[in-house]
């Protein structure tokens, strides 16, 4: 039986994203998977696999302890859906050259996640940056 393409995503959320279980992504990820990022108006792309997703949220969770993850909206269209999310940690690690702070930090980003064959193989994320620069001013 197949899921659908919103079950896939709020569950690799629930186990991946959330950092609760990292060395899942191979479940929600193709072996390849396009990940366009934007930062500062620039777009950027690279090339990401389940191995080195779970390292990445590995590292959010150096920087931000067990951080809370909320999902504020979710919506679906065929092969994509549409995420955005809620994050709430604790600055214990260093951040763009910001020494910890045991601070409070919110991300608010989104993504549109498109699949294949009950994979994500590619997704466009944006994050605000500069909201999260701005708390790590604040702080020190």
């Amino acid at each position: 039986m197949s899921k659908s393409p919103t079950a896939i995503i709020q569950q690799f959320f629930q186990d991946v994203r959330s950092g609760l279980q990292p060395d899942a992504a191979h479940l929600y990820m193709a072996e390849q998977v396009l990940a366009h990022q934007i930062t500062s108006e620039e777009e950027t792309t690279v090339h990401r696999t389940p191995a080195n997703y779970a390292d990445h949220v590995r590292e959010m969770l150096a920087v931000y302890g067990a951080f809370k993850l909320e999902i504020q909206e979710l919506l679906a269209q065929e092969d994509r859906v549409y995420v955005r999310w809620k994050q709430t940690g604790t600055h214990i690690g260093n951040v763009d050259g910001f020494a910890p702070t045991g601070k409070t930090i919110i991300e608010i980003a989104s993504a549109v996640y498109r699949l294949e064959n009950e994979r994500i193989v590619e997704y466009w994320i944006q994050i605000d940056r500069e909201g999260i620069r701005l708390q790590l001013q604040r702080n020190v």
